[in-house]
């Protein structure tokens, strides 16, 4: 499981020894530098102290130095050896395994667990290791905690997450009924990736498919954690790395979105295979057999080739992702752009979701959609506007009584001048100051007076000028 674990020890020897032990299997971890190396020791003592502990003896700036690279998730320090330090009053939300060999009872023994069962993205749980036999200590704990007003259960029995890990499983199987997978595990890396599409198909031709198959593969994947190792989760395992497999194409994102992928639950991953994807992160266009589009091109060649696929609901999965991302990304620069194709790419999939349509009727209305989006980056070309200048226009024109009293080339002229307008008038922070933002209503209004622009749309048009600005003032006034 990706993340961090912590190993407590009777006293400072057994920490210093069992450092020792562990840097001899693993040398790679070692490192003298604080702001190097997996594994350190972090403990008090004192020059009198034996010589070969005085390398793990530190400052206290020293160690919160150290406390803050154990803190970061994404750094490589991720296991550390202590007595007493860390239990209690730190917080480290990623630390999901703890090592126990000593003593430890009431408070301190709730206190010391408690490290390790943070809350932290999809981690289902923490796991404490016991070399002792503190169960009766924990028992005593827990009654202590519950009759001083503590509520909820603090552990969860492993015979109770495999029963619910196994309805898990056979809901994934049921989902997949009559769809042979047997190949994931005997076959090729590329026959294993050739079963993803047709899985996709058998998903997506159901009711509400994906959504269902994406929900119950997630919790099966926190059950599976809980469960490992039990011979239960081992049995099932090659099934779940593929319904993660597949969960991961169905579930992934357009390149436009930013947004951290959280739907991959990366420590079943690290248990399972890898054969497909070493990241452990699946391309859905690979998956389907196309080479990965330019979207900014969207080109008749690769829409072509997605009309051609023979699973049609995995083909309209496709065009989808595609044309988020695009509409994400013009979004971001012409806010009529984005709004129109938007709202015609949401009413398309509302009806294939309400079955109004067939799958291979909704390919031809976002094939023809993404024509559309592409003629509409070339009408810049057309209207001798930059990118910048056409957003403006655009704002202009969605006044149809606007464009026939004055005309394309009319329009293409005060787009240009409100572009240089609002660009010598601009600040980063210009949204949030009334007297920048007024005087900017006002000259932007002078420029359709000036014009002729329909004098009953001007107000509509000014706001819809200054929302189009607010997208690129950050940029322009950066410049």
């Amino acid at each position: 499981m990706t993340g961090k674990a912590m190993i407590v020890c009777m006293s400072r020897r057994i920490a210093v020894a069992l450092y020792e032990e562990l840097i001899k299997l693993r040398p790679g971890w070692h490192e003298d530098d604080d702001e190097k190396g997996a594994i350190k020791v972090v403990m008090t003592g004192s020059a009198s102290d034996p010589a070969e502990w005085q390398k793990h003896i530190r400052s206290k700036s020293r160690r919160e130095s150290l406390a803050n690279r154990f803190r970061d998730a994404k750094d490589p320090f991720k296991l550390v050896i202590v007595r007493d330090m860390w239990l209690t009053g730190f917080d480290a939300p990623s630390l999901h395994t703890m090592y126990m060999d000593k003593p430890m009872r009431g408070h301190g023994l709730m206190q010391a667990i408690a490290r390790a069962n943070r809350v932290f993205k999809d981690k289902p749980g923490g796991l404490v290791v016991d070399y002792l036999g503190l169960a009766r200590e924990l028992k005593e704990a827990l009654a202590t905690y519950t009759e001083s007003g503590g509520t909820g259960r603090t552990a969860i029995n492993q015979d109770e997450a495999v029963a619910k890990m196994l309805e898990r499983y056979e809901q994934c199987v049921g989902l997949l009924h009559g769809f042979d997978w047997s190949l994931w595990t005997t076959g090729t890396p590329q026959q294993k990736l050739s079963l993803l599409p047709p899985a996709q198909e058998h998903i997506l031709a159901q009711e509400r498919g994906k959504e269902r198959f994406v929900g119950v593969v997630r919790h099966l994947s926190k059950l599976f954690a809980l469960s490992v190792p039990h011979d239960k989760a081992m049995e099932i395992r090659d099934d779940v790395s593929f319904f993660q497999a597949l969960q991961a194409v169905l579930s992934k994102r357009s390149p436009a979105d930013s947004r951290p992928d959280e739907d991959i639950d990366q420590a079943v991953q690290q248990i399972i295979s890898r054969a497909v994807a070493p990241e452990g992160v699946m391309d859905i266009f690979a998956a389907a057999g196309l080479k990965k589009p330019d979207i900014s091109i969207l080109s008749d060649e690769f829409l072509s080739e997605v009309k051609g696929l023979p699973q049609k609901n995995l083909a309209v999965e496709l065009l989808r992702k595609l044309l988020t991302g695009e509409i994400r990304t013009r979004s971001q620069r012409n806010i009529i752009q984005g709004r129109s194709f938007s709202e015609m790419l949401e009413n398309v999939l509302r009806r294939y979701q309400n079955r109004a349509i067939e799958a291979a009727q909704v390919i031809e209305e976002l094939i023809t959609l993404a024509k559309e989006m592409k003629a509409a980056r070339q009408r810049g070309e057309q209207l001798g506007l930059n990118e910048d200048e056409l957003a403006f226009y655009d704002a202009l024109e969605t006044n149809d009584s606007a464009v026939s009293v004055l005309g394309d080339n009319t329009l293409r002229i005060i787009a240009q001048e409100l572009v240089k307008t609002v660009r010598a008038n601009v600040t980063i922070d210009w949204t949030i100051r009334e007297n920048v933002r007024a005087q900017l209503r006002v000259l932007v209004k002078r420029s359709l007076r000036k014009y002729g622009y329909p004098p009953d749309k001007q107000e509509k048009a000014t706001q819809t000028v200054l929302e189009q600005a607010a997208l690129l003032s950050h940029e322009w006034a950066a410049i």
